[in-house]
């Protein structure tokens, strides 16, 4: 993503003491940022600031974070081919590995599981290391979208129960 930033080393102030004026001059350079930047992270709350770890030949994941944007969630985009054994190594049961992993205000979040469910989980802060909705369901977001009931599941340590079954 292009970002225009000002530089500092273009900023150039005059100051017309007399009449108390100030004129800044400045110059724009093209930037490249995968991350958020110190503006953004202190300007966003946490529970709007996700970050996922997808395989980078993935278009469901791209598709899913354009959708959690759309949803007012800042995305960090990770490309990492290795996602599943980190979100096993975080606590993701095996047998319920969703397409990505996510963390959003220190919570894990494994495969397309909805803003709305989420957003609940950031909100009610219940005792838990994440969710995950399994697989890639095709009525997910960033598939071919939601419409039908997704569950959703909690996981922490050993204990995996339902979360969600919206």
């Amino acid at each position: 993503m292009n970002r225009k930033l000002l530089t500092g080393s273009a900023l150039a102030l005059v100051a017309a003491s007399a009449i108390g004026i100030a004129t800044f001059t400045t110059a724009e350079t093209d930037v490249v940022a995968d991350t958020p930047s110190e503006a953004t992270e202190a300007t966003v709350p946490a529970a709007r600031q996700m970050t996922i770890w997808r395989d980078p030949n993935c278009g469901c994941c791209d598709a899913y974070a354009d959708y959690m944007e759309e949803n007012g969630y800042h995305v960090t985009r990770i490309d990492d081919r290795d996602f599943d054994k980190r979100s096993i190594e975080v606590g993701v049961p095996e047998q319920g590995l969703g397409c990505h992993l996510a963390q959003v205000d220190g919570y894990y979040v494994s495969g397309l599981v909805p803003a709305e469910i989420v957003e609940r989980l950031t909100t009610e802060r219940p005792e838990i290391t994440g969710i995950t909705l399994p697989g890639m369901p095709m009525n997910a977001p960033g598939m071919a979208g939601k419409s039908g009931t997704l569950k959703t599941y909690a996981f922490a340590g050993d204990d995996i129960t339902v979360f969600s079954d919206e």
